[in-house]
């Protein structure tokens, strides 16, 4: 198996590439698989996005489809719509391909679950967030059916020959729905220079002499920007010496959120720069005093949080286990979600220099150790020389085994139908 290559079908139901939090993981998944020895991926997308060229990567898209033109993170009708193509056009690639494994993330695991059992291909389920939880936060009359969606997300997590979880929250879902492997393949900052100083240039640009508290990333509810504006009115009162840039989103949340900094009385102070090229964070980042995160939904730790700490900046975060499962007030001031406790924390950043410059050097640490491309590539890699060495040997003889006792079953029926009882033929299967 050695000389042999080792074809790949990946699942990615989502807009690519777009420079957004799950695409990017994608995008930073084929780059690792590419750099692998006798590794192929096929990748299978949405009609949304542009195409980037990865070696030994194809990526395969849905049909176009004129009458949906964008889609938000999170579940959606829109979304609905393209999986349902996603899952045809999957099928036809595996009816046309020899794959030796499919890498299915989100959704579209369920897929997997289905080709598993007639293509007889084992799947990877990587998971950006669990579905489940997602789906009823996000459509809150989908309640009802919340155990259905956890039993299915099990069973997905149970069939998986790996799973490979974002977030140590996510890892022990795995670990509770009876996960045979799991490897946490945490998310990374991929700042290219990491620490370097502000040239003064987002002052000039706005046109202030203040201070810059800084988020950058999509603006839906779950982010916490409604927190993050009402804990910057009670800043506001207490200080005249820091300014909030917001920086991402739709143009209608923009439109939203602008009109919440009306009502607050806030706008003169508040900066909402839209949406910028995802290579130009590093940027915004050098030129911030302060960062936040106000994330107040999500078990998944954000993304962003790896390239706001390697920044070298003061961060201050929501203490909810979407931040704590990774940090603690020595990288990050943590604060509750409360308007009064997160205006509290960034009030403390603003007057100690000191504090600021220890959490600055604290985060930027952290991420050095753990969280850079390197050390993403080995972890996916060991995960995927375990899964083409050992993991799919396993899963063979288990299937082999499991078709020879169905087989003999069958042969023998007429014979032995009599003596056996239900509970022997069940453990057969």
């Amino acid at each position: 198996m050695e000389n042999k290559e080792f074809k790949i079908l990946q699942l990615a139901p989502h807009p690519f590439y777009i420079e957004r939090g799950t695409p990017i993981d994608v995008e930073l998944v084929l780059r690792v698989l590419s750099e692998r020895e006798n590794t192929s991926v096929d990748v299978l997308v949405y009609h949304l996005g542009k195409d980037i060229n990865i070696p030994n990567v194809k990526i395969h898209r849905i049909p176009y489809l004129k009458f949906i033109r964008d889609i938000r993170p999170g579940f959606s009708i829109k979304k609905l719509i393209c999986s349902s193509f996603l899952f045809f056009k999957a099928w036809s690639l595996l009816k046309n391909n020899k794959y030796d494994l499919i890498h299915a993330g989100e959704e579209s695991v369920f897929f997997a679950m289905f080709f598993k059992k007639i293509f007889k291909i084992p799947y990877v389920y990587d998971l950006d967030s669990s579905i489940a939880q997602q789906i009823v936060e996000k459509k809150l009359y989908l309640k009802s059916l919340s155990l259905f969606f956890d039993i299915l997300e099990t069973k997905a997590i149970k069939g998986a020959i790996a799973n490979l979880p974002v977030c140590n929250a996510l890892a022990e879902l795995c670990e509770k729905g009876g996960s045979k492997k799991t490897v946490t393949i945490h998310d990374i900052s991929q700042l290219k220079n990491p620490g370097a100083k502000s040239k003064g240039s987002l002052k000039k640009e706005i046109g202030t002499n203040k201070k810059i508290l800084l988020y950058a990333g999509n603006l839906e509810v779950y982010q916490g920007i409604e927190l993050l504006l009402k804990s910057f009115k009670i800043v506001c009162e207490k200080t005249d010496d820091l300014v909030l840039v917001i920086i991402g989103g739709m143009k209608e949340d923009i439109t939203y959120y602008k009109k919440e900094a009306d009502i607050l009385e806030i706008s003169n102070r508040v900066y909402f720069l839209g949406q910028k090229p995802f290579d130009e964070l590093e940027y915004y980042l050098t030129e911030a005093d302060i960062i936040a995160c106000p994330r107040i939904k999500g078990v998944n730790t954000p993304m962003k949080i790896f390239p706001f700490l390697h920044s070298g900046k003061p961060v201050i975060a929501t203490d909810l286990y979407t931040h704590t499962q990774i940090l603690s007030n020595g990288e990050a001031l943590l604060a509750a979600p409360t308007p009064k406790d997160f205006a509290k924390g960034i009030i403390q950043l603003v007057n100690d220099e000191n504090l600021c410059k220890k959490l600055g050097e604290n985060g930027m640490t952290f991420i050095e150790k753990n969280h850079t491309y390197k050390a993403h590539k080995e972890r996916l890699l060991d995960v995927y020389d375990w899964i083409e060495h050992v993991g799919l040997q396993e899963w063979a003889a288990k299937n082999n085994a499991y078709s020879a006792k169905a087989l003999l079953f069958v042969l023998c029926h007429p014979i032995i139908y009599q003596t056996l009882d239900s509970e022997f033929i069940v453990n057969l299967f």
